[in-house]
């Protein structure tokens, strides 16, 4: 009983961290706030969420063979897959983001210059969908642990 409750501490913890860092960068990737040093903190901001994803996935895995319930009950459920789907999708689209802010970066070193800002709405745009999709994913996380599906 200790391990599932030191399992469901860590996970929710990653996954508090994911939420804060998504919503710092989408608070930051903002045309009239773009500048050097919010550049430069997006690209810092960016790898902790980085890591907080890493950290949600390597928790919930966790959960899911060394949890109570145990790995037969969790990997049979269509919600599991479910949410393990919208994750997927929540990481692949992390990439977007991450690959401007370092291009930007790189372009500020080399000639000083920010974004379009066309290019800081879209991205805005990618992380407000990334934030919305992780905003659904306790949405099936709730319905699985009462055992539905």
């Amino acid at each position: 009983m200790t391990l599932e409750a030191v399992l469901a501490y860590l996970h929710i913890l990653a996954i508090l961290t994911l939420v804060v860092f998504i919503s710092s960068e989408t608070a930051l990737c903002r045309v009239q706030w773009m500048s050097a040093a919010v550049i430069e903190r997006l690209v810092r901001i960016d790898t902790i969420y980085a890591i907080a994803l890493a950290l949600v996935f390597a928790s919930g895995f966790a959960r899911s063979w060394w949890g109570m319930k145990g790995a037969a009950w969790y990997w049979s459920h269509s919600l599991l897959h479910l949410k393990l789907t919208m994750f997927i999708i929540v990481v692949l689209m992390s990439i977007v983001p991450a690959r401007r802010y370092r291009r930007w970066r790189r372009a500020l070193h080399v000639s000083g210059a920010l974004p379009a800002a066309q290019e800081v709405r879209n991205t805005y745009k990618w992380l407000m969908a990334q934030a919305h999709l992780i905003g659904l994913i306790p949405l099936a996380a709730v319905f699985l642990a009462r055992g539905f599906g």
